[in-house]
């Protein structure tokens, strides 16, 4: 501690005798006031429930607004703040390296909003943001108890009653959407329907004050009344006009990841990439598979692994008992250090999220407080499914793809990288990031903890051919993400029909029909999600690169706690932070 005191003294004195180390604090300084008034004073202003989500509750009784005007003015305010921080020009020293970096993190998260609104433009074409959105207002407020039930409450019937007005702005503003769009805002509306008919009232039924629940149960009944309405709306006015066109083009899908991730690559290039990985999870999906069963096909043993599954009223408690197992091996194995003994808690995914995932992490965000609980959400089969389809659907949750999700989802995936972020080094890498970093990082993972041990005999299977099957299902997840970077190139350039891309999650994925047809309808909204193994490839060659450099001074464990502590910027920032230069990603 004396000597960190030391340091500072010493900042400090250099700051106020040298006069261009005042003149670099001097640029800081703009881009710290800019930073923060883009924070307080557009990307929360405009996304209040994003607010909520982060920590920020003075955001909790607003709702976004999806007005034309509304919108319009975000533009106007996105391109206001675009030329502040570009008129900043920072200097090129290393200590000034973090700021430098959130600059360029800060105009590509603009500069990908701005390509969202007028050029995307999803406001214009999926119904499903406005009913989503309704939901995900609500639930923000009653899953976490960050304050008292009446205190939320409060806030909650405040955004209700902004509720009726987006799904009237809905009406509005769609137009001509994709079919596939309006059929997962359909295919959604009786959960959240139902989610406001019953588990909202049940979050608050320790509300105290009688008047505040009146109006509550008038809100909500309002909610109700118009999502219904909506819901209607849909089905005999949008569905029939859904026509639209769901793919953005290469253009604009190649701006879209050289904003979002940092990738400038040719989509060519790309490609091959993404072919040369799939080829080579599939030959290695093949050999384990002949070592297992020596006289079936991989399809054959595909099946097999799919129906090695836990049943679905226990797979909850299937993923929970991952835990002990992931943590004493990451301890023992000195693969990244844990910052907290708290565990995630795992419960079913909110009814809204459940058309277009499986699995996912619910963190709380870097500034709350208070209620610090994360969930591990995990889609059950939906009751109204037929015997057969619960058991196509169950296919993705084998013995195999269980472990590979707990590794992903939290030891040491997501749950560890959101326990690493209180040490992110600025406010910028604490709210934006890359989903290369942050997806890339969780399915790295996958791979990592078997290479390094984790699934053999006696860590985490019970035996030889236990094993097998464990290292069968993360090749399996990864072929998925290896299908999701080739068929998001593919269809967004209009190359891949809709169900040409479900023949090929089938077929060169390897997945079942019912988890082809969920991750095409991702696919169509979600055009980039090739991050999962873009990120993977980027940190594996980082990690070489950084072997390299280091040489028997190399350590797992310091790689991975370095990695983290940087917060979830784009890879190439990673690379720079961590190697000292701007070397290729990839």
């Amino acid at each position: 501690m004396r000597q960190f005191a030391v340091l500072l003294a010493i900042g400090v004195f250099m700051a106020s005798t040298n006069p261009v180390y005042a003149a670099n604090e001097s640029w800081k300084q703009q881009f710290e006031k800019v930073s923060n008034d883009y924070f307080d004073q557009v990307y929360f202003h405009y996304s209040p429930t994003s607010g909520t989500q982060v920590g920020y509750h003075q955001y909790d009784t607003q709702l976004e607004d999806y007005s034309r005007k509304n919108i319009d003015a975000e533009i106007a305010a996105l391109k206001s703040i675009e030329k502040r921080i570009e008129a900043i020009h920072p200097n090129a020293a290393a200590a000034d390296f973090v700021p430098r970096s959130d600059r360029e993190i800060m105009l590509s998260n603009i500069r990908s909003t701005l390509l969202t609104l007028e050029t995307i433009r999803p406001w214009e074409k999926n119904a499903d943001n406005y009913s989503g959105t309704c939901a995900n207002g609500a639930f923000v407020l009653m899953e976490r108890k960050f304050a008292t039930p009446d205190e939320r409450l409060r806030s909650l019937i405040a955004r209700e009653k902004q509720m009726p007005v987006v799904l009237t702005e809905a009406r509005v503003n769609l137009k001509n959407p994709p079919r596939v769009f309006t059929e997962i805002a359909i295919e959604q509306l009786p959960d959240i329907i139902t989610f406001f008919e019953h588990d909202v009232p049940l979050a608050f039924a320790d509300a105290k004050d009688p008047a505040l629940k009146a109006e509550f149960a008038q809100t909500n009944a309002a909610v109700v009344a118009a999502l219904n309405s909506y819901l209607a709306w849909l089905k005999t006015d949008l569905l029939p006009q859904s026509n639209g066109d769901f793919r953005i083009g290469a253009e604009t899908f190649s701006k879209k990841l050289q904003y979002d991730e940092m990738v400038d690559f040719p989509l060519d290039k790309l490609l091959e990439i993404g072919w040369a990985d799939l080829r080579k999870n599939q030959a290695h999906f093949n050999e384990v598979a002949k070592e297992l069963e020596p006289d079936k096909t991989p399809i054959a043993v595909l099946e097999e692994l799919g129906e090695n599954h836990p049943a679905p009223d226990q797979l909850l408690n299937s993923f929970r008992a991952t835990f002990d197992g992931l943590i004493g091996f990451i301890r023992a194995h000195h693969i990244v250090t844990i910052p907290s003994d708290v565990r995630p808690i795992v419960e079913e995914t909110p009814p809204f999220m459940r058309a277009t995932t499986f699995a996912s992490m619910d963190t709380p965000g870097p500034y709350e407080s208070h209620a610090t609980e994360a969930y591990f959400n995990v889609t059950l089969p939906d009751p109204s499914m037929t015997p057969a389809q619960v058991e196509g659907y169950m296919h993705s949750f084998n013995i195999g793809t269980v472990i590979s999700t707990a590794v992903h989802e939290a030891y040491p995936g997501h749950y560890i990288q959101f326990l690493w972020l209180p040490q992110a080094p600025s406010r910028v890498r604490k709210l934006l990031g890359a989903n290369t970093d942050v997806e890339g990082w969780a399915h790295y993972t996958e791979q990592m903890m078997l290479d390094e041990g984790y699934g053999q005999p006696g860590a985490g299977a019970k035996d030889e051919r236990e094993a097998k099957f464990l290292r069968l299902g993360q090749l399996q997840d990864a072929l998925l993400r290896n299908a999701r970077f080739i068929v998001g190139i593919q269809m967004h350039s209009g190359k891949m029909s809709f169900d040409e891309v479900i023949a090929f999650f089938q077929k060169e994925g390897y997945q079942s029909k019912e988890t082809a047809t969920v991750e095409t309808k991702r696919g169509a909204g979600d055009p980039t999600y090739l991050y999962y193994t873009l990120g993977k490839l980027e940190i594996m060659k980082l990690r070489e690169d950084l072997k390299k450099k280091q040489g028997a001074a190399f350590s797992l464990e310091e790689f991975h706690n370095n990695f983290l502590r940087q917060g979830f910027p784009p890879i190439k920032i990673v690379r720079e932070a961590l190697l000292g230069d701007d070397s290729p990603a990839l």
